[in-house]
């Protein structure tokens, strides 16, 4: 069990006088310290964040009702989240001694509540991975099992909070890359909406399909760091100007009984492993027995999901990733006398296989004559899987999905097999695909001790009631809290 589990419990024995934030940061640094060999740390801002503790700390004694609603709260950043002043590479040696130039709009929102940062995470290279060994840095480690891969791209700050180096960390999720790592170190991830938090600020991989979400232990922190850094953002113009709701202040008000839908294609033998299968089931049983309807509903677009999405986040990153030229920042290959060699050399020396490999699909499949035969396609999928999704929420309240079809692998095991790896995604992307909110909450471990998660999606912009469901998931003992490593 991690020493504190949630921020309510922290500012609860800071007021108590029991603990300061001083002591919270000393205590996560020597947490970081004892698990530096799970590599889920690039690096750690020690000295940095005893300092804004200390203030914080003089602050609170000051003026107890000046702090604000992250007071307390000791979070790490997932290498893909500009932070101002630091180095930000997405994991990729393309980015070598970059230091952003401003900080992220959730960073900034996240600090101006007195929240304290105190690393940033390892992930795979530009946020492309389902395990996070595809990293300049090396792999991380599963702190369930140190022959284990976390998950990814959000491996590090998966197992950040998983390994109680910190409170609450900050990933981001372009086909589930907050959730499945969630799910395989035991842990709470979550990703709203998209548009719902600003993107400005978290380094491209798909544009229409990234967002910036949140690994904690609790649900509850989940919802009030929503609460903090949701909004409109004059810097992103894909954020809603919808207002935002009071998340953590609505945790217990959710309906008494609700309808959950999940997927009969999904949850059969040939696609989950036998013990997901099994505690899956025992879940929607739990649920049963609690009151809530939970049936099955045919869909048919289960197995286009997959190659669609791979279309779509590659033509983006395509796009996207062409502005590491070794020209104007980050890394650049020696040795090259023209303009042209600087390019290509410093991009086949800077991306990693896999990187490389998605953006020759991008660009492949926005090439004249492919480009209809692929990227439009691929479109109008995701057209029919939104408009199939809408359907379905007519009815019912949520949609229940397994967060990944098998618990962690072994570390190389799916190396020379990158379509095997994308499969490992085919339940968390279509809520990227359609831009609903979704999360996943583990529901205990298998034979070996690996973690399980069961994820459930709402309806777009409704956060509000997938939270209160998860905050009431967690306290009728469905799932196992997650374990002190």
């Amino acid at each position: 069990m991690p020493k504190y589990a949630s921020l309510s419990q922290i500012q609860a024995e800071i007021q108590a006088g029991k603990t300061t934030c001083v002591q919270l940061v000393e205590y996560y640094l020597q947490r970081i310290e004892a698990t530096k060999h799970l590599n889920a740390y690039v690096e750690v801002f020690a000295e940095e964040a005893l300092a804004r503790a200390l203030v914080l700390d003089k602050k609170y004694k000051a003026h107890p009702e000046s702090v604000g609603k992250l007071f307390g709260a000791i979070i790490s950043l997932k290498d893909v989240i500009c932070y101002e002043g630091h180095e930000v590479t997405a994991g990729s040696k393309i980015l070598r001694g970059f230091r952003s130039l401003f900080s992220a709009t959730a960073v900034e929102r996240v600090l101006a509540e007195d929240a304290i940062i105190i690393g940033r995470t390892n992930c795979d290279q530009f946020a492309m991975g389902s395990d996070n060994t595809n990293s300049v840095y090396g792999s991380v480690l599963n702190a369930a099992d140190e022959t284990r891969v976390p998950g990814g791209s959000s491996g590090g700050a998966a197992v950040s909070v998983q390994a109680d180096t910190c409170l609450v960390a900050l990933g981001s999720d372009t086909g589930g890359s907050v959730r499945q790592p969630a799910a395989w170190c035991g842990v709470v991830g979550f990703k709203p909406t998209y548009g719902r938090i600003s993107r400005h600020g978290l380094l491209a991989y798909g544009s229409s399909f990234d967002q910036i979400g949140t690994i904690s232990h609790a649900v509850g922190d989940a919802a009030k760091f929503l609460e903090v850094m949701a909004g409109s953002d004059e810097f992103d113009a894909t954020t809603s100007a919808q207002s935002v709701e009071k998340y953590s202040q609505n945790l217990d008000k959710n309906k008494k009984t609700y309808k959950i839908a999940y997927f009969d294609k999904a949850l059969n033998p040939n696609g989950l492993s036998k013990e997901i299968l099994e505690k899956t089931h025992k879940t929607i049983e739990i649920l049963r027995g609690h009151g809530h309807t939970v049936e099955a509903v045919a869909f048919d677009l289960l197995d286009y999901i997959i190659p669609a999405y791979y279309v779509l986040t590659t033509a983006e990153a395509s796009t996207n990733l062409s502005r590491y030229d070794g020209i104007r920042y980050g890394y650049r290959a020696g040795g090259v006398k023209t303009l042209e060699d600087t390019y290509k050399q410093s991009r086949t020396e800077g991306f990693s296989e896999e990187v490389k490999r998605r953006i020759m699909l991008g660009a492949f499949v926005l090439s004249s004559g492919y480009y209809d035969a692929y990227y439009t396609k691929a479109q109008q999928v995701r057209r029919l899987l939104s408009d199939r999704t809408a359907e379905i929420f007519k009815e019912y309240d949520l949609i229940l999905m397994p967060a990944a079809p098998t618990s962690a692998w072994k570390l190389g095991e799916k190396a020379s097999d990158p379509v095997a790896m994308y499969l490992a995604d085919i339940f968390t992307v279509q809520a990227n695909m359609v831009g609903i909110p979704a999360i996943s909450l583990p529901i205990g471990s298998d034979t070996e001790g690996l973690p399980i998660g069961l994820q459930f999606m709402a309806d777009k912009w409704c956060e509000g009631d997938l939270l209160a469901f998860g905050h009431y998931f967690q306290n009728i003992n469905v799932i196992t809290p997650s374990a002190h490593y």
